[in-house]
């Protein structure tokens, strides 16, 4: 009998001690990501800038709550929210209880798909086959149908109350330590909400930086930016892979990005130009889907220093 049910008891096993600890332990282990990149004017002072993204908010998250508030002690020079705050369409006052000390300091903010709407239960697995087939999001998927509304409105007027910029296919300007910092946002790409035409030729020629600012990472939004001459993007939505093999990293990135960059720094060609491109793991999950494994939830604490 052992030697006829010991393997499949002990492969089952294993999966299960899998599960627990990408749910329960790695899912609320917080980490924060340091990087540097040279993007500003030769002589200027360094610019700490903290990006947070994909919090996914679920009612109830004590500990997210509690790191969230905790990044304030970090003294950011400006704050980055590249979207997907909520998982929960009861989440919002406790989203904004735990980004309240952060939105003390300067910020600017895109939204993601799962802001507007919210999530739905699907097999994992599915992001694989989509992967396969070239399907990402609404890009080449049918129209969502009897998707639940996310109070999104409530998250836009405290970030506005605290002076936060919405870059929802606009532009934004930012006075940082002396610095003149230009903003350009788009609404998702997943979700066919961007238009790039709207905020379209390139970086201000008064300004000290200029940074492209969305959620997802979508080919076509990266290719704009860095062909008109943006030096630095800022994206989330990836998750990092969210559940990734050990020592080979990301298996999908839920949009049309290669899976080696599917979070950190990195860069972007096009048009002859080429991008510092950073893309937040983000610190968050589906509600459906709370596991992370090989890849921890994290915040990002990018300092800026002068070009070479």
């Amino acid at each position: 009998m052992r030697a006829r049910y010991g393997v499949p008891l002990g492969i089952t096993a294993l999966g299960a001690a899998g599960v627990a600890y990408a749910a329960g332990f790695e899912a609320r282990s917080f980490r924060l990501r340091r990087v540097s990149v040279p993007v500003l004017p030769r002589g200027a002072n360094p610019l700490r800038v903290l990006q947070v993204s994909d919090i996914h908010m679920v009612c109830g998250q004590r500990k997210k709550q509690r790191w969230l508030r905790s990044l304030a002690g970090l003294r950011p020079d400006f704050v980055v929210n590249t979207g997907d705050n909520l998982s929960d369409p009861d989440g919002v006052p406790e989203l904004l209880d735990a980004l309240g000390p952060l939105m003390d300091f300067p910020g600017v903010y895109v939204f993601g798909s799962n802001d507007y709407y919210g999530p739905k239960l699907r097999n994992p697995a599915r992001y694989l086959f989509e992967k396969l087939q070239g399907r990402h999001g609404l890009n080449g998927n049918p129209p969502a149908v009897g998707a639940v509304h996310n109070p999104w409105e409530g998250i836009r007027d405290a970030f506005d109350a605290a002076g936060w910029l919405d870059l929802t296919n606009a532009r934004g300007r930012l006075k940082v330590e002396g610095l003149e910092l230009a903003f350009t946002g788009l609404d998702d790409p997943h979700i066919k909400r961007d238009r790039y035409e709207k905020v379209a030729g390139g970086p201000e020629a008064d300004a000290d930086l200029s940074v492209g600012v969305v959620h997802a990472p979508y080919l076509r939004s990266l290719d704009a930016f860095t062909a008109d001459g943006y030096p630095l993007v800022l994206a989330g939505h990836t998750h990092g892979g969210q559940l990734c093999v050990p020592f080979y990293g990301a298996l999908v990135t839920n949009c049309d990005i290669d899976t080696d960059r599917a979070k950190g720094l990195s860069t972007h060609r096009a048009g002859g130009r080429t991008a510092h491109l950073h893309v937040s793991a983000g610190c968050g999950t589906n509600r459906y889907t709370p596991v992370r494994f090989a890849c921890p939830p994290e915040a990002t604490l990018l300092t800026l220093t002068p070009r070479d």
